[in-house]
């Protein structure tokens, strides 16, 4: 997907910290949930450290140095949601079987919109009716590409929930952890597809050791948005696995997926009815996550 630059850069990093010194978010991390390895999808979204930005305080009286980069994602001409072909997204749960030969491509972004401090995230607003507010910060003009996305992401955090669905949508990493503890405490995992090889579509093999990791989950999909936001959802009757993965080349992945065993209240023109040609309420339909997508289940 094509991406592009504005104008506008947040980088930060505390003021008065060393150059080796964790940063604000990653230090809540460890303090609220000490025994819970953060995945590298989330490590590459942190801020790296940056020492030649402008210094502001915060109310409490904190430093941090701050400039602001934003990416926006390219919106296409049409609002057609495209497939590729060959690559498997998703698939029946009778198909979640050793040996089966799936196309994967567990692709990652070279230009990332990246998580802002919570000190900043809060100043910002995010709500349908502030939506002139919000273009005007981050100068867009309201007729753009960039305005549709972001009004687009913002509906969907505010829709009503679809039947046994709860949500958040997380605009810092600290809110993120907030809403996770509210649902599961401390003692939790946190998961994400992990792979050698990235970028690259080919045939995957599922081996054995496929594993059920939960039927109680939250699952937070990265938006697309100006800075780092995501949309964090429980649905009841969903079961999440972890698949080993041997590429053809010889290379490994682990793979997370979600299966659906109700699928009644879904829209009957999800493109998962028109790929698997079943209809809601019938068999149970799963699907890989996106590589970017985060999965916590209890301990």
């Amino acid at each position: 997907m094509e991406f592009h630059l504005l104008s506008i850069f947040v980088l930060f990093c505390l003021a008065l910290r060393g150059s080796n010194a964790s940063l604000p978010a990653e230090v809540y991390w460890k303090s609220m949930l000490p025994n819970t390895s953060m995945p590298k999808a989330l490590q590459d979204l942190l801020q790296p450290e940056f020492k030649n930005g402008i210094s502001i305080s915060t109310a409490d009286g904190t430093q941090f140095q701050v400039r602001y980069t934003v990416y926006w994602p390219e919106l296409g001409k049409s609002n057609k949601v495209f497939i590729p072909s060959k690559t498997t997204i998703f698939f029946l749960y009778d198909d979640l079987l050793p040996h089966k030969i799936m196309t994967l491509n567990f692709t990652k972004s070279n230009k990332i919109s990246n998580f802002l401090p919570r000190k900043i995230a809060e100043t910002i607003p995010f709500s349908s009716n502030m939506l002139p507010q919000i273009l005007k910060y981050f100068s867009i003009k309201p007729s753009s590409k960039e305005a549709q996305i972001a009004k687009r992401t913002i509906e969907d955090c505010e829709a009503p929930n679809i039947r046994g669905e709860n949500k958040y949508c997380a605009t810092s990493l600290e809110s993120l952890v907030d809403f996770v503890i509210t649902k599961f405490g401390k003692k939790v995992q946190a998961l994400a597809n992990e792979a050698e090889k990235e970028n690259r579509e080919q045939e995957y093999t599922i081996l054995k050791g496929i594993k059920m990791i939960g039927d109680n989950q939250i699952v937070c999909h990265k938006q697309r948005y100006a800075y780092a936001v995501f949309y964090c959802h429980t649905i009841n009757a969903t079961k999440a696995y972890t698949i080993p993965l041997e590429g053809l080349d010889g290379s490994k992945a682990k793979a997370i997926a979600v299966c659906h065993a109700d699928t009644s209240a879904w829209n009957p023109k999800h493109i998962a009815f028109q790929i698997l040609n079943v209809k809601p309420g019938g068999p149970p339909v799963c699907h890989f996550l996106n590589s970017d997508t985060i999965v916590w289940v209890p301990n």
